[in-house]
């Protein structure tokens, strides 16, 4: 299963697809907002090394983003990269992601329905998270029967979360699933689901 997403190019700067020298920029600083985020959350203080680590990340990240074959979808916000980072994945429904997803705590079961190309889904906000030292996230999660689609975007500045949510949740409802086309198809051919 492959996703695509029509982000907002005003809004979002793709990473998933952005290879060399186009986009480093931000790989970089999602990086690094990423690796500060873990460092806090952990306890740890930013090493000498950090900035080098980051950059040689942001280097490998769209080479294993490409291998990901379309199942990771990845964007910065375009205004302040190191502001927001958001994630979609695709991950086969299998036994042990059914009940890693049963199992999750309390804290995490207050969802709300989230209607999207997808179906209707689950969308849970936290922007006050338990734990001082985690970062303010959403996650969209749909279950498409075979596969678990989940966009899940952290913030680094929990005043700033708020403003946010309207572009997250445009973002997660332009996600969708890119068919393959097959034998005398086109893309300009209308499909209806069955209900």
């Amino acid at each position: 299963m492959r996703l695509t997403a029509e982000a907002d190019p005003q809004l979002w700067i793709p990473v998933t697809d952005s290879l060399g020298w186009k986009g480093r920029r931000h790989r970089k600083a999602a990086i690094r907002m990423l690796l500060g985020q873990v460092n806090a959350a952990v306890g740890a203080t930013e090493r000498p090394g950090s900035r080098f680590g980051a950059w040689a990340m942001s280097q490998a990240a769209p080479m294993l983003m490409k291998r990901a074959d379309g199942r990771v979808l990845v964007w910065t916000w375009k205004a302040e990269p190191e502001l927001v980072v958001a994630m979609a994945t695709a991950q086969v429904l299998t036994p042990e992601v059914r009940i890693a997803r049963a199992s999750m705590p309390m804290d995490y079961d207050d969802t709300e329905s989230f209607p999207s190309r997808l179906g209707v889904g689950e969308k849970l906000l936290v922007p006050m998270p338990p734990s001082p030292a985690s970062p303010p996230f959403a996650t969209y999660t749909w279950d498409t029967g075979t596969h678990l689609v989940t966009l899940t975007a952290v913030c680094s500045d929990k005043e700033r979360f708020g403003t946010l949510t309207g572009a997250l949740d445009d973002l997660a409802r332009s996600l969708r699933i890119a068919d393959d086309l097959t034998g005398g198809e086109s893309p300009e051919v209308l499909r209806l689901d069955p209900a």
